[in-house]
């Protein structure tokens, strides 16, 4: 089996390129390769390589740059995807695609389920939700798994800013109020294999829209305490922490107060559930030492 995947250097791309190993062949292309913003160099990507599977791991996720550079967020987000899907479905092959809890506003006191109904606050929600809808419109087989709060232990991502500044700083303000899961990179990775191990088996649940977090949930502030925790057991003296509300910390764009996802629905149809992100957490940082 042939798995091309975009986004090369991305954080799901390289945990990819790991926990696929041995399922098949990947080519594992980037932007010098394949531009997510030039639609014909990804028809022309797609037809050289005549893959099986696509997995869709590139996105402008950028989200505060992305309020000021909306063309280039729908590009990559929102028009790409489309086009890959339509290249999927002319080879008679499945696409995977990574979206994310920002499609959402925030607004609903409880987590978001796949009915609920899309409302993005940004432009990267926006163009999110664009490429969503445009994979939709392309009427092949694909899934689209909604993430949030992505970290990994290469990359830029909220998990190693805080490994740097905790130890460097006496005192860190972080907002306390918005709720979510923080998902490692590696626990996408873990799930793809074994969604993509189902659908090779035959054992394939429907195609379409699903939620894929960690389970459980927490703010920036209690990730943060969390991932204090790891660098005082290391024997890391930590910066003391100051919640915040997110009224403190004005950015360019808007955030959902609430990000949790409901991820039944994937348990219940392919058959694949989500470690809890303290556990998960665990893991990637014992990849570090």
């Amino acid at each position: 089996m042939k798995i091309l995947i975009s986004g090369k250097t991305g954080q799901v791309a390289i945990e990819l390129q790991k926990h696929l190993a041995g399922l098949g062949e990947l080519i594992v292309l980037g932007r010098d390769a394949l531009d997510l913003s030039q639609p014909e160099q990804i028809r022309a990507q797609v037809r050289a390589h005549m893959p099986d599977l696509i997995i869709n791991a590139g996105a402008h996720t950028a989200v505060d740059l992305a309020e000021s550079e909306p063309d280039l967020a729908f590009a990559i987000n929102g028009t790409a995807p489309g086009v890959l899907a339509e290249e999927a479905k002319a080879l008679g092959i499945p696409l995977i695609h990574y979206s994310t809890d920002y499609v959402f506003d925030g607004s609903k006191p409880a987590p978001y389920t796949e009915d609920d109904q899309p409302n993005p606050l940004g432009v990267y929600g926006k163009s999110k939700l664009a490429g969503e809808q445009a994979i939709a419109a392309a009427g092949g087989q694909y899934l689209i798994l909604r993430t949030s709060w992505v970290y990994s232990t290469h990359g830029k991502n909220f998990l190693l800013t805080m490994q740097r500044l905790l130890p460097e700083k006496t005192e860190l303000r972080v907002v306390a109020d918005q709720i979510g899961a923080p998902t490692w990179a590696g626990t996408i990775a873990q799930s793809t294999r074994a969604l993509i191990e189902r659908w090779q088996a035959g054992e394939a649940g429907a195609w379409g829209v699903y939620h894929l977090t960690a389970q459980g949930e927490t703010s920036w502030f209690g990730f943060t305490q969390a991932i204090a925790e790891h660098l005082t057991a290391q024997g890391k003296q930590c910066a003391t922490l100051e919640p915040i509300a997110t009224s403190d910390y004005p950015t360019p764009a808007a955030r959902p107060q609430n990000s949790r996802l409901d991820c039944s629905r994937l348990a219940r149809e392919w058959h694949v559930s989500q470690p809890d992100w303290r556990v998960a957490l665990d893991a990637c940082v014992a990849e570090q030492r």
